[in-house]
């Protein structure tokens, strides 16, 4: 890669990788094929990649951010990261079709409700018996933001001053139990995370 080429940065990503990896080290096996769904800028599965040097990591993203996310990736230059993928959850048939686990920060409150749903229904089918869902961001607990600042940021989200804010919106816990449920997927652990965020971790028996 040329030494001119600036690579995309997310504070919010550099802030939270190390906290979720501290989590991901005491629940993932040494071994094994992890997707990441919404890898985004790419700086999580490069900092999970070298703490895990023994895990193949599948990076994915929608069309429009895989430019970032493959420089990311290249100038890593780590042999445990897969190429990234194309892969958006409405997608009818994912290219990657079974996995030991899957992560994925920040992605539910930016996605409808209907495919947050979606995306729980895929994972079931893909992943290994006892493999686990790491699903990390900002959830309302049994209806109620869990602090002023998340309290905000839905209202942001779901504004009309933001293109997106007929789908938006930080989702209720109650909503990604149920969705889990129905997929086959059981709440294992509700862990939480710096700056008012949870990981909420599905598993499938």
């Amino acid at each position: 890669m040329r030494a001119d080429v600036t690579l995309p940065f997310a504070p919010a990503a550099e802030r939270n990788k190390q906290a979720i990896l501290e989590v991901l080290i005491d629940r993932l096996s040494r071994q094994g094929l992890v997707l990441e769904i919404g890898s985004g800028t790419g700086q999580h599965v490069v900092h999970f990649a070298r703490a895990f040097s023994g895990i193949q990591w599948q990076p994915s993203e929608r069309r429009q951010n895989l430019p970032g996310l493959n420089a990311q990736v290249a100038a890593a230059n780590l042999q445990n990261i897969l190429l990234p993928i194309e892969l958006d959850v409405n997608f009818p048939h994912w290219p990657i079709k079974q996995f030991t686990a899957v992560v994925a920060a920040n992605v539910a409150h930016i996605m409808a409700l209907s495919e947050v749903q979606l995306m729980l229904q895929r994972v079931a089918e893909g992943l290994l018996c006892g493999g686990q869902f790491f699903l990390y961001g900002p959830f309302h607990r049994n209806g109620q933001p869990t602090s002023h600042g998340n309290a905000d940021f839905d209202v942001m989200l779901r504004s009309a001053d933001n293109p997106d804010g007929h789908h938006q919106g930080i989702r209720d816990d109650r909503e990604i139990f149920a969705a889990a449920a129905d997929a086959g997927l059981i709440v294992s652990e509700d862990i939480d995370m710096p700056a008012n965020n949870r990981i909420l971790v599905l598993m499938k028996p």
